[in-house]
């Protein structure tokens, strides 16, 4: 009964724990253990008491504690496995705590690849950095962390602020380093980072003068320029167009493999996928710039400035999502900065008919907090004019900088630099689900590109001959690539006979994004147009070669091995798409040639370099890709079974569901689920119990 009163009173307490105790710094020491994938560390964390508490609680899931002291002395504490609960020893005023520690994370921190391609990095978005690192699941206790970290001399260890110093450990090995990071401002736990993997790194430096490490995996040198492309100028414009300065000393930006998201803003250190290191045809398809930009703008809008509860989470994604567009308005203009505000409008008006969640609610769905809360800045901006609202902008990160914050805080600002209307501007788009129809349509239609746009979409009903000598014009002009793919579409259900000049002259735009629109939206080539259509496999685009390599494939069969042989040292993207394309083409050619000696050969090269895309060694946009061509034809091949039973273990949730879905269909046809079952015994007990689970 003792104890359970004591637990009733800690938990009470807490509630009100950031008011009473204020953690202000933490010396951590780290070190991560591949093998187990487990964390010990060494932490000192230093306190204010500022009035009377019956206990202290400091966020811990599944750690083991040691050596746990209070100003230097041992005390007697609680660890329920969930939180460590301090109840002695600490005074009113300045206290330290100091504990060692031992833990085996189930989430939070990953460990990825083998040997040389090894990778440790973190993901404590919301909450969750206490998995690995006592800490605080509230974002409103802001600390200064210092983290040192220990790990093989071969590898670059990453976390936040400055790299203040580095060494063996322990002196005179050559076996481990310890890098040394420390920062001078507080920030909430779940910002904490680290990333540790074979990394190279180049430094920019910004106008200002802050230090911009990029980093990147040793093979990934030459995509280096395109990865990273317009950082600096990104940068730059946003440290301007805010108004205040960077808040950290450093920024840097680090690709690890098989992230769970495209990227995360760690106060002073992005993680995001490798998924956007990408070469030129890579960066035409889809480039990091985006993911880049609002990560960085999360540093303003996040990091130094942090909202109290979910339900103001708008303030921190609808920013970084809005501050975004406007650095690539800087970059690609304003009609690329309005039609992706177009975009965002039509899903918006397409979600609000069946989400009936508003903004200003913690279980809001992304579109809201990110796209809806982005349109809602873009009313204000538009509303009381640019230099208002970059006034009312750097008030509001004045004044609550390194705090945490509510939206009320952010339209006080706005009121006390005009009259705007903020009671009603939150009932309409904070409170509402509904789409503002009236508000965007509106500003959409004081842009000129978008008022064509609109009219040539109109045409969409007119007949092919009343409007034949308007897409010709278009396809012939300057005007933005979008108008140009709008021309496209509206002719792509037409016989090819009658629309050939103006597919012609599509084709000699040689604009990549309406040349990809033509490669995507044709499915019968004819004969007059072939070679013509040929020259898509060349352009520097893979979703151009994908679609362009696939209808060829099919409209000329007799000429197959010849795109075989265009596409043999394809590659694609991180995910290999092309290349898996091309062993699968090898695999249905010979199919369709049983004599053909060769086309046997191929075949099998083919069928063993895909099975191997599908194990563990690969990342899971690969191993996904080749699931996907051989589950089509070949799922009878035990050691692809084996593999996808395996990807039901692995730690992105994304492609575990995958892995389920498939398994659940494929057990429906007893031939397989027996052998599934055939199988069991031969898998680890994590697949075991996965497998078992998909049987019922």
């Amino acid at each position: 009964m003792k104890y359970l009163l004591f637990f009733f009173f800690s938990t009470l307490s807490f509630s009100q724990q950031t008011s009473i105790v204020d953690f202000i710094k933490c010396d951590a020491f780290v070190q991560p253990n591949f093998e187990t994938k487990s964390v010990y560390g060494e932490i000192v964390y230093e306190f204010k008491v500022l009035s009377k508490i019956d206990s202290i609680r400091i966020d811990a899931k599944n750690i083991d504690f040691k050596d746990v002291l209070i100003n230097g002395k041992s005390v007697n504490y609680k660890n329920n496995k969930k939180e460590l609960i301090l109840f002695e020893g600490f005074k009113k005023g300045k206290n330290k705590v100091s504990f060692n520690y031992n833990a085996i994370p189930k989430q939070t921190i990953y460990f990825t690849g083998i040997d040389k391609g090894q990778q440790i990095w973190t993901q404590g978005q919301g909450k969750y950095t206490s998995h690995w690192l006592p800490s605080f699941d509230d974002v409103n206790e802001k600390v200064i962390f210092n983290i040192s970290v220990r790990y093989d001399n071969d590898f670059v260890a990453i976390s936040n602020g400055l790299l203040e110093s580095e060494g063996t450990y322990p002196p005179l090995s050559s076996e481990n380093k310890i890098w040394y990071y420390k920062m001078k401002k507080p920030m909430s736990s779940y910002l904490v980072m680290l990333a540790i993997g074979n990394f190279l790194h180049k430094t920019e430096t910004s106008q200002s003068g802050i230090p911009l490490e990029n980093f990147y995996k040793p093979m990934d040198e030459d995509k280096y320029q395109y990865t990273y492309k317009d950082s600096k100028t990104i940068f730059d414009f946003l440290e301007k167009e805010i108004g205040v300065k960077y808040p950290w000393e450093v920024y840097r930006q680090i690709p690890v493999e098989d992230f769970l998201y495209a990227g995360m803003e760690n106060t002073s250190a992005t993680i995001f996928s490798q998924d956007y290191v990408v070469d030129e045809s890579g960066f035409n398809d889809r480039n990091y710039l985006n993911v880049n930009a609002h990560e960085l703008a999360h540093q303003w809008f996040g990091d130094l400035v942090t909202a109290k509860s979910g339900k103001h989470h708008w303030l921190q994604e609808g920013f970084a999502t809005y501050y975004a567009l406007l650095a690539e308005r800087k970059v690609f203009g304003d009609d690329y900065f309005y039609n992706q505000l177009f975009s965002y409008a039509n899903r918006l008006k397409v979600a609000a008919t069946t989400d009936t969640i508003p903004v200003m609610n913690e279980k809001a769905s992304s579109l809201s907090f990110y796209q809806k809360g982005a349109w809602a800045l873009h009313f204000i901006r538009e509303s009381i004019g640019e230099k208002l609202f970059r006034k009312a902008v750097k008030n509001y990160l004045k004044k609550y900088q390194y705090k945490n914050v509510e939206t009320e805080d952010f339209l006080t600002e706005i009121r006390k630099v005009s009259n705007f209307d903020t009671e009603n501007f939150q009932k309409v788009w904070l409170e509402d689900y509904k789409y503002p129809a009236n508000d965007i349509n509106f500003l959409l239609t004081k842009n000129g590109f978008l008022r064509d746009l609109l009219k040539l979409q109109y045409e969409r009903k007119s007949k092919l001959k009343d409007k034949y000598n308007l897409l010709k014009v278009i396809l012939t002009s300057d005007v933005y690539s979008v108008l140009k793919v709008e021309a496209v579409y509206q002719i792509r259900n037409e016989p090819f006979e009658n629309v050939s000049e103006l597919y012609d002259l599509a084709m000699k735009s040689n604009d990549l994004a309406v040349r990809r629109f033509v490669a995507q939206s044709i499915e019968k080539v004819s004969e007059s147009f072939k070679s013509e259509f040929e020259t898509l496999l060349n352009d520097k685009s893979y979703e151009t070669k994908q679609a362009a390599f696939i209808t060829l494939w099919k409209n000329f069969p007799s000429e197959q091995l010849k795109y075989l042989e265009i596409a043999k040292n394809w590659e694609g993207r991180n995910d290999k798409e092309l290349r898996i394309l091309y062993l699968t083409s090898c695999l249905v050619y010979s199919d369709s040639h049983d004599n053909d000696q060769k086309a046997s050969i191929f075949a099998l090269k083919a069928l063993s370099e895909l099975i191997q895309y599908t194990s563990p060694s690969y990342e899971s946009s690969i191993r996904q890709n080749a699931f996907e061509s051989l589950l089509s034809n070949y799922t009878e091949n035990i050691e692809v079974l084996k593999n996808l039973v395996n990807a039901t273990t692995h730690h992105k949730w994304q492609f575990t569901k995958y892995a389920r879905d498939k398994i659940r269909l494929l057990v429906k046809d007893e031939k397989y689920l027996n052998q599934f079952k055939k199988l069991l015994p031969e898998l680890s007990v994590e697949e075991q119990n996965q497998l078992s689970k998909l049987f019922s």
